[in-house]
């Protein structure tokens, strides 16, 4: 590990430096990319600007020029009358020069010529030096002989001259048709520039230091530039020029020296207005004035960075050695720490493989000691079948086990659903003194039959809040276990009293608080520090003596604390126990009892199901066969099917009427009973969504019971099957 972290910072400093170079590389290019971008930006501005200027003086040019061509043509048709009336030129033949010079005198022109029918100088008057011929020559001649032809046609033309002077001339036909009377006005250079220096006025301000060298040009002949050298000049004689010239117009920057044998090189680009071409180039190192200082301020930058780092690093490696001491002292106190940590692991694995083993010998004898009995009493009601008194004993007795049996499964099973937190709890509006009382009902009656005294009381207060939401189920289930351990280890002539009173009441919630007390043999002390836990008995032969299951206060103290609410407990053995439950509530926002379970419901115990036609839908033979045989004894004609699939197919096949109900188990191959239920009821008949359909199932929890009901059953009878409970469902739901 020390020679690799050595490797690495002998490795380090090249790798400092290649990325120095990678981040001069890197900004040098990204520099000069917006230096040349500004430089473009900058340069197309004044381009633009220039271009707007230029057409703006060449509109007032226009208008200069057309008023010039006008009073040109007004002067030549002026001769053009004066001439045919005068007839001066016929009859005096030589005195047509003096005749053509009054004339052009008289109309401020410079110079006149009369052309014949052929285009050739018949006769002319030139004061200007520039030569009738030369500038009849510099005409369109065909446009001009056009004139002759139509007399009232005119032809006008401004001739535009390399030293910027120029020519304005106008031609018109003469009225006998055998001739062209043409006349001009010229305009010297220096008159021409003072007329045109709003074209040079726009350079004012532009200085080559600032905005770079500006170049207008009428063709190739530089008018003006910010350059004075440049001015008179042509394009083609500036290098950067001609290139920027031949690359024709657009906004892509041209690169390349100013003079051919010249150094430095420079940037430049073009555009046009309506006469005139603008150029603008700058030199490279301006373009380029800002890109060396960028490059320079990121070394700079990056250095300190590389500084900063290695600093770090070399105090974090010193750091490190320091640190390295003391983690090889923290990791042998690690070390010492799993291996107590792995001690405790083995303790408890052991502690739980014993505990485990522990549960299965008791689950193992909980289990087998009713299906002893059961097994057992079944062999001695076959070796004394006549004797149907005992017969009929045994027979009780089975159920005795059969039930204590469920008991057991039902606790089981239900304390790994609390455990796994999978217990869910309603929120029903419940009135809590019909609950209480319906519990009551149930366990007054056991008590009286063991010989135990039953009291009840509630604390007179006018803050009652009877309506309250909460779980009927579990609660029922909470109270009937700890009433049921009051009977099951008291004493005869023993005593159960129980005393409820509303602790604290606010605005939306309420907390109950019951107290219940009995005479039975009471716990030690010992024993109460585990009466929590599954399968807790205090006596090792309590199991055989009472027949409990020991689950029964896990169960309550896991659905209390679900519900928010806790349990105490206080007893002195051969003196009794004492139990405090309290429980907090939410206030019911009306008056209204909680809905009951369909299966809770009170049924007419005296219905009966003869004559009616019964599907009935298990899978498991023997299962099937009992219920066949229960359902024909009570007058029922009962068809079977093993699976959902099958039960789907006949009740499809047949006609509506044919089955007054379905009884339908749950878990089944091929098909399950929730999604034959789906079927049945998505059938188009008018029967599909009201033949009455049963759950029949082992599936007993209250999930189970909500999937049926939301699947579609009318009702969920659980296994083992009650008799007179299944009768009296099928004849509630059958017989209305």
């Amino acid at each position: 590990m020390k020679n690799k972290r050595i490797i690495s910072w002998k490795h380090l400093v090249p790798l400092e430096v290649i990325a120095g170079v990678l981040i001069v590389i890197v900004t040098f290019a990204v520099a000069s990319n917006m230096d040349m971008k500004e430089a473009g930006d900058g340069l197309r501005a004044t381009v633009e600007y220039m271009k707007e200027q230029c057409n703006d003086s060449e509109i007032r040019d226009m208008a200069s020029e057309a008023k010039s061509l006008l009073r040109v043509t007004e002067s030549v048709e002026q001769i053009r009358w004066r001439l045919n009336h005068e007839d001066k030129i016929h009859k005096k033949s030589a005195e047509s020069k003096s005749s053509l010079e009054e004339a052009a005198k008289d109309t401020y022109l410079d110079g006149l010529f009369l052309l014949d029918k052929d285009g050739n100088i018949k006769e002319q008057y030139d004061a200007s030096g520039l030569g009738c011929q030369n500038i009849l020559d510099m005409t369109e001649k065909d446009a001009l002989m056009d004139t002759l032809d139509f007399n009232e046609k005119s032809y006008t033309l401004r001739i535009a001259l390399e030293d910027e002077s120029h020519i304005d001339m106008a031609a018109v036909s003469l009225n006998d048709g055998k001739g062209i009377l043409a006349g001009y006005f010229y305009t010297s250079s220096e008159y021409a520039k003072l007329v045109n220096n709003s074209v040079r006025a726009i350079m004012s301000g532009f200085r080559t230091e600032m905005s770079g060298t500006i170049v207008i040009s009428s063709g190739n002949q530089i008018i003006i530039s910010n350059d004075k050298t440049l001015e008179g000049t042509k394009v083609e004689d500036t290098h950067i020029l001609k290139r920027i010239m031949e690359s024709g117009k657009g906004n892509k920057l041209v690169h390349a020296r100013k003079e051919v044998n010249s150094f430095g090189n420079y940037f430049g680009l073009m555009d046009k207005s309506r006469d005139y071409y603008i150029y603008a180039f700058m030199n490279e190192q301006k373009v380029f004035a800002t890109t060396f200082v960028k490059v320079l301020y990121a070394l700079l930058i990056y250095i300190l960075l590389v500084f900063i780092v290695d600093m770090l690093m070399w105090n974090t490696k010193k750091i490190y050695k320091k640190k390295q001491a003391s983690a090889q002292k923290r990791y042998t106190a690690t070390l010492e720490e799993k291996n107590s940590q792995l001690q405790d692991a083995l303790c408890r694995a052991e502690k739980a493989s014993a505990a485990k083993s522990d549960f299965l010998s008791r689950m193992s004898h909980d289990i087998r000691t009713p299906l002893n009995g059961i097994i057992g009493l079944l062999k001695i009601n076959e070796n004394h079948f006549d004797d149907q008194q005992l017969v009929k004993e045994n027979r009780r007795k089975m159920q005795a086990s059969a039930d204590q049996l469920l008991s057991l499964i039902n606790d089981v099973l239900q304390m790994s659903k609390l455990e796994d937190g999978n217990v869910s709890l309603k929120h029903e509006c419940i009135n809590m003194n019909n609950l209480m009382h319906e519990i009551e009902d149930i366990i007054k009656e056991r008590a009286i039959n063991r010989g135990i005294t039953w009291e009840y009381s509630f604390q007179n207060s006018d803050d009652k809040c009877p309506y309250v939401y909460g779980s009927p189920v579990h609660l029922r289930q909470i109270f009937l276990n700890i009433y049921g351990n009051c009977i099951k280890y008291n004493r005869p002539d023993g005593k159960i009293s129980t005393f409820v009173e509303i602790i604290e009441k606010q605005e939306k919630s309420c907390v109950y608080q019951w107290k219940i007390a009995d005479t039975g043999i009471g716990m030690s002390e010992e024993f109460l520090q585990h009466i929590f836990e599954p399968f807790s008995q205090e006596k090792n032969d309590a199991r055989s003596v009472y027949q409990g299951t020991g689950l029964g206060m896990s169960i309550v103290k896991e659905l209390l604390d679900t519900m928010g609410g806790f349990v105490s407990v206080t007893s002195k053995e051969g003196i009794g126990s004492d139990f405090v439950i309290t429980i907090p509530f939410e206030i019911a926002d009306k008056q209204a009892d909680g809905d009951k379970e369909l299966t809770e419901k009170v049924i007419d115990s005296n219905a009966g199901i003869q004559g009616l036609n019964l599907m009935v839908v298990e899978d498991n033979e023997l299962n099937a066969e009992i219920v066949d045989m229960v359902l024909k004894d009570q007058g029922a004609d009962v068809t079977v099917v093993y699976d959902g699939k099958q039960a789907v197919d006949l009740f499809a096949n047949n006609l509506r009427g044919t089955f007054d109900a379905i009884l339908m188990d749950i878990m089944m191959p091929v098909m399950d009973g929730l999604t034959a239920t789906r079927t049945i009821r998505a059938m188009e008949r008018p029967d599909a969504g009201t033949i009455p359909i049963i759950a029949m199932t082992a599936n007993a929890f209250e999930e189970d019971v909500r999937n049926c009901l939301n699947a579609g059953m009318n009702a969920h009878l659980a296994k083992p099957i009650e008799v007179e409970k299944m009768v009296a469902v099928i004849a509630k739901f059958c017989n209305g």
